[in-house]
């Protein structure tokens, strides 16, 4: 049995055993709204020596919305406080990195460091995947995040050109041989993420994965578990685009508002779009992802310190039956268009 199946298994397995037996009701809240009961299940990362929480930290928000730094030390200790020991940034996002160092860079031993790099230049934000280029995105990152090593870089995105060019993954493996990361994966989506992992050269994928985005449920996902390699969920939730009763404006909610018009998920439609337990549909989409084989650690990003209690409720209710995600899966099958690939 394969480290991935495996997980996949242990989730439908002890998921179940927690939601029957330790409900959330009865784990108990800190003052600031954690989870005191450590319960959060743990996965095997791949091939490596990580053992992270199926739920994880996603640092886009708190640096895109300018969040207080008093705010993102309270959201960030009370996701360690949950349990919660993967923390994933980007040096693109903001003073993402910069806010993470402040608020827990004194618990670094409590939680596995993943960050992403290729989105930087000197002249400000930018793309350079020259060899150089990756290697002083790094040391940025490395300096803002107050750290000498990291457990996880990342390539952000870079494109099936640039890949297939080696010179962004020859600097990924430079630092990971000068000790710099412990291991190196990429991030990104649709047949560059395909060839990512068929190149063998990564230990971990980062992809979207979530009932609005299921292209990498067969593009990409066998053939990372049979790599063992580690996967990161990205975009678990669609960005909770269900929320919007009209069609909005800008950013990654576009794109999966349209999908969830066309998909008519009946979860995420009309009243039972603000159902808010395990069965509405931030639930369903958490479970739904957290079962994908393969996954190993759901990323979501959030400027509310409570939310990570009430992510951890939903999960305590384990996995979606299979028939609710046999009808997710075929819906996607009978309504996707060629173009709805994974949202980078």
């Amino acid at each position: 049995m394969s480290p991935s199946t495996s997980s996949r298994r242990g989730f439908l397995k002890s998921a179940s055993v927690l939601a029957a037996s330790v409900p959330f009701a009865r784990l108990g809240l800190g003052q600031d709204g954690a989870v005191v009961a450590r319960t959060l299940e743990k996965r095997r990362f791949g091939s490596t020596d990580m053992d992270v929480t199926v739920l994880g930290f996603g640092g886009a928000e708190i640096g895109y919305g300018g969040v207080e730094q008093a705010i993102v030390d309270k959201l960030l200790n009370a996701a360690l406080d949950a349990g919660l020991n993967v923390v994933d940034t980007a040096e693109c996002y903001a003073d993402s990195e910069v806010q993470i160092a402040s608020a827990i860079g004194h618990r670094r031993k409590e939680f596995f460091l993943f960050t992403k790099c290729g989105h930087w230049t000197e002249a400000g934000r930018g793309a350079d995947w020259t060899k150089d280029g990756v290697t002083r995105s790094i040391e940025r990152s490395l300096k803002r995040l107050k750290t000498d090593v990291v457990d996880l870089v990342q390539l952000h995105s870079c494109s099936l050109e640039e890949l297939k060019k080696g010179e962004c993954i020859d600097a990924l493996e430079a630092a990971k041989k000068a000790g710099k990361t412990r291991y190196i994966g990429y991030s990104g989506d649709s047949q560059a993420a395909r060839w990512a992992v068929e190149s063998g050269r990564f230990d971990a994928l980062q992809t979207s994965v979530n009932f609005a985005d299921q292209e990498c449920i067969e593009l990409t996902l066998p053939l990372a578990r049979d790599k063992k390699m580690g996967v990161i969920a990205k975009r678990p939730i669609a960005n909770a685009a269900w929320r919007y009763d009209e069609h909005p404006s800008d950013g990654y909610h576009v794109e999966y508002w349209n999908r969830l018009q066309a998909l008519k998920y009946e979860f995420a439609s009309g009243d039972a779009r603000k159902r808010s337990d395990a069965e509405g549909p931030a639930g369903i989409a958490l479970r739904f992802t957290a079962m994908q084989p393969a996954v190993d650690v759901l990323i979501v990003g959030t400027t509310k310190p409570e939310r990570w209690a009430q992510n951890a409720a939903l999960l305590q209710a384990g996995p979606l039956p299979a028939e609710r995600e046999a009808a997710i899966r075929a819906r996607w099958k009978e309504v996707a268009k060629p173009e709805w690939i994974g949202q980078t």
